[in-house]
C-alpha cells in the first residue's frame, strides 16, 4: 500500500520517513554531539568504520578521516564511499597509529564486537588528543543491530571507560543509539 501524499512535503512522505532517512538524521545527531565544544578538530579516526557511513559524515564536516576495520570487504566499500579517507585493516585493540595522531577517536558499534573492551578503549584514548566517542545500539531489537545478548549495558560501558583511564564520560541517549563522549 502506498503512503498518503502530504502537500507540505511535496507528496514525498514515504521517503521522508523511510528507515534510510531516519538513520541519516541519527548520524547527523551523532556528528553534532561528537563535535560540540571541541577546539578546532582536524582529524578523526573511525574505529570499526564498516562501509564508511560515519567517516563520510565527518569528512563532510571538513575533517580529515582515517578508518580501521577487520573486514576487508567493508574497508573496500569505505574506500569507495570516502575516497579522500585513509583506511587500514586493524583490530580496535591494536591501532596502527602513533600516540595523539587524531583529535577524535570514534567507535561506532564496535565495543560489543571486541575481545578486550578495556584494551580497545585504551587504544582509542592513546591515539586521541581531545575526545573518544563511543556509539552503541540501544537496548531493544532492531533489524540491523546485533542481538541483545551481544550489546553492552550502560553500566558496563562506564566501568570499562573508568578502567581505561577516563575520568569523565557523558552519556546521551539518541533516538536509536547510545552515545558516550569521553574526554581525554
Amino acid at each position: 500500500m502506498s503512503q498518503p501524499n502530504d502537500r507540505r512535503f511535496g507528496g514525498k512522505l514515504d521517503r521522508l520517513h523511510s528507515p534510510q532517512r531516519r538513520a541519516m538524521l541519527e548520524v547527523e545527531r551523532v556528528v553534532q554531539h561528537t563535535l560540540t565544544g571541541l577546539d578546532a578538530p582536524q582529524r578523526l579516526l573511525d574505529i570499526g568504520t564498516g562501509g564508511g557511513l560515519f567517516a563520510h559524515a565527518f569528512a563532510e564536516q571538513g575533517l580529515g578521516v582515517a578508518g580501521v576495520d577487520v573486514n576487508l570487504e567493508l574497508l573496500e566499500a569505505a574506500r569507495e564511499y570516502v575516497p579522500q579517507g585513509e583506511f587500514h585493516e586493524a583490530p580496535a585493540e591494536q591501532l596502527p597509529f602513533a600516540d595523539k595522531t587524531f583529535d577524535i577517536a570514534f567507535m561506532s558499534h564496535v565495543l560489543h564486537e571486541v575481545d578486550d573492551y578495556v584494551k580497545a578503549l585504551q587504544e582509542a584514548r592513546r591515539v586521541a588528543r581531545q575526545r573518544v566517542v563511543v556509539v552503541e545500539w540501544p537496548y531493544r531489537e532492531e533489524e540491523q543491530g546485533p542481538p541483545l545478548d551481544h550489546r553492552l549495558q550502560h553500566e558496563a560501558v562506564l566501568n570499562y571507560a573508568q578502567q581505561a583511564g577516563f575520568s569523565r564520560v557523558e552519556s546521551h541517549m539518541l533516538t536509536y543509539m547510545q552515545l558516550y563522549v569521553m574526554e581525554v
